[in-house]
């Protein structure tokens, strides 16, 4: 995946260009502006991670290279895995930003994937985010308050993509 911007009042465009086609995501950067700010910065490079094999720090282009590492027809596409197998990200993790106002309620939202909640050494609950996303296909209502939405696919060739 390679990945381009162009900004637009209160929402960030990007463009993820895969081997299947161009998609194209308006970020909602005011509902969840830390996990934008996120995604954006490990795409861009800007936000430094942690090679999966080495442990350095790194500052490339996170999701360059990557793929869909997860396909579940009538369900959601999955990314994101430095590893490609669904383990890795980028050696650090985050809180989720549940807006109330996004359901899970049509195809075509991007989120975070995650792995639930947990209690860390300081013994407060921390979520699991980190570099994983999907992109749902379907509408997928259980899914409410348990992961980021923090996008939508823009258009309809995006969507034949998808």
């Amino acid at each position: 995946m390679t990945w381009g911007n162009e900004n637009m009042e209160r929402m960030t465009t990007i463009i993820m260009n895969t081997s299947e086609g161009s998609i194209t995501i308006n970020l909602f950067d005011d509902k969840a502006p830390n996990t934008v700010a996120n995604f954006l910065g490990l795409a861009t490079g800007e936000k430094e991670w942690a090679d999966p094999y080495t442990g350095q720090p790194s500052h490339g282009k996170f999701y360059n290279g990557l793929t869909f590492h997860r396909i579940i027809k009538q369900f959601m596409i999955q990314g994101g895995c430095p590893l490609g197998t669904g383990t890795g990200g980028p050696g650090y993790e985050f809180d989720d930003e549940i807006d109330p106002s996004l359901k899970f309620d049509k195809p075509y939202l991007l989120a975070m994937a995650n792995a639930g909640l947990r209690r860390g050494m300081d013994g407060k609950v921390h979520g699991t985010n980190g570099s994983q996303f999907f992109i749902t296909t379907v509408p997928t209502p259980w899914l409410d308050g348990h992961h980021t939405i923090f996008g939508e696919v823009a258009d309809d060739d995006s969507k034949k993509v998808v």
